[in-house]
């Protein structure tokens, strides 16, 4: 891209009379994350298990802007993943790369990227490597690392209370991977064809606040000759008695786009979950409808936004699905024991039409999680997440899955 040698060349400009606005408002950390994942398949042929445990190491500098109405400056983003335990029979947990011919697992893989930034008044450009969280491009840590883009994004808010996004990605790094791939589409239990490519992932979008009570957000999404997606989503908090309900409503309106490589979009997804938070109690129900001939598309390797997020095992927006939802969260703080939280959930979806399972398919996933944070102490800031899950369905293999995760960050200045 151009625009990378603009903005590197702007920012070897300025360095040399504003440097100190460069490393005066810069800031660096280093992330530790220590992960271990058990996915037992509970039936079926094939791999009986996934098992690994891994340590990361993250590296994040972000340095400030030079001085003038515009800006120049730069992050970089290190990562290195090491195994602790894994073998050829147990790997497949997206926490490290194996070779796809023996299925040994990498001893270690590291990564580096960097990004460019340019800032005028209240917009910023960022051009390089991305870590991208939309409601229609999720690059979520749910591994050892999340997946990255190569590509260019623009943040601007201009007007107070409203952020308009745009950007354009051609690379994805895969969050146990070091390689930049072209992107394909998500497609669990064959929903499209996941061989098919494209070197082109557009967007643009915008976030609203009504008021202190209602925020709403528009994106536009376009993978090229794949699909093109409308995002609409609405979050509105009510307070009631001594709590307040909480409305999140999402709708996602999917094509497919150009060649339609992956085979034939045909999805609207309809999301609503309201929660009534009382105290150190949170209280959800959540229903989710897909309408259509097709799944819910979505960028593989990344995670999609709908209420079922955080589920362990499946994400449920299979062709046709009706998905209910119920969950509750904990604050143990009430009961004197600050930073530790607690969490049990319960989805269940029919009405699949999958190819080659049965009429009006079912799923069904059961979630427990308990996370804790140090208060304080040498260690404070450290994270401790236990999380199960228990996966059934009538189409393909069930799972009990188990991650845990520690993390700690350490602010270097």
């Amino acid at each position: 891209m151009n625009i990378r040698v603009f903005l590197a060349a702007g920012v070897l400009l300025h360095a040399g009379s504003s440097l100190a606005d460069l490393i005066d408002d810069s800031s660096a950390s280093l992330a530790l994350r220590n992960y271990y994942y058990d996915r037992d398949f509970r039936s079926g042929p094939g791999q009986s298990q996934a098992q690994e445990w891994a340590q990361g190491f993250t590296f994040r500098l972000d340095s400030g802007f030079t001085e003038g109405p515009v800006g120049f400056g730069v992050n970089l983003l290190g990562m290195t993943g090491v195994k602790l335990d894994s073998s050829p029979d147990r790997t497949g947990t997206g926490l490290l790369p194996f070779d796809p011919a023996t299925r040994e697992p990498a001893d270690e893989y590291s990564k580096l990227g960097a990004a460019a930034k340019l800032r005028i008044w209240a917009s910023e450009l960022h051009v390089g490597t991305l870590q991208p969280l939309l409601p229609v491009i999720l690059a979520v840590p749910s591994r050892l690392f999340p997946p990255t883009f190569r590509g260019a994004y623009l943040r601007s808010n201009e007007i107070e209370g409203l952020t308009l996004h745009a950007g354009h990605m051609d690379r994805i790094t895969q969050r146990n991977s070091t390689n930049q791939e072209p992107m394909r589409i998500s497609s669990p239990n064959r929903r499209f064809d996941a061989g098919a490519e494209s070197d082109s992932f557009s967007f643009a979008g915008a976030d609203y606040r009504f008021n202190d009570n209602l925020n709403g957000s528009y994106y536009y999404a376009q993978l090229d000759d794949l699909y093109q997606q409308h995002y609409l989503g609405l979050v509105h908090y009510l307070p009631l008695g001594d709590g307040k309900l909480k409305s999140d409503l999402r709708f996602f309106d999917s094509r497919e786009d150009g060649a339609a490589k992956a085979g034939p979009v045909d999805n609207r997804t309809y999301n609503a979950m309201f929660t009534y938070q009382l105290k150190a109690h949170s209280l959800g129900l959540g229903y989710m409808q897909l309408s259509g001939d097709t799944a819910l598309p979505y960028l593989a390797g990344t995670d999609v936004n709908v209420n079922t997020e955080g589920a362990l095992v499946s994400e449920f927006v299979n062709p046709g699905e009706r998905v209910w939802q119920v969950r509750y969260d904990y604050d143990f703080a009430a009961l004197g024991i600050p930073g530790l939280r607690g969490m049990w959930r319960y989805i269940k979806g029919d009405d699949i039409d999958l190819p080659g399972a049965n009429a009006s398919a079912k799923e069904r996933e059961r979630d427990i999680e308990l996370a804790y944070v140090v208060q304080s102490g040498d260690l404070k800031g450290l994270g401790i997440r236990v999380r199960q899950g228990a996966y059934r369905n009538d189409f393909s293999r069930d799972v009990d899955e188990t991650r845990i995760t520690l993390d700690y960050t350490i602010k270097l200045w």
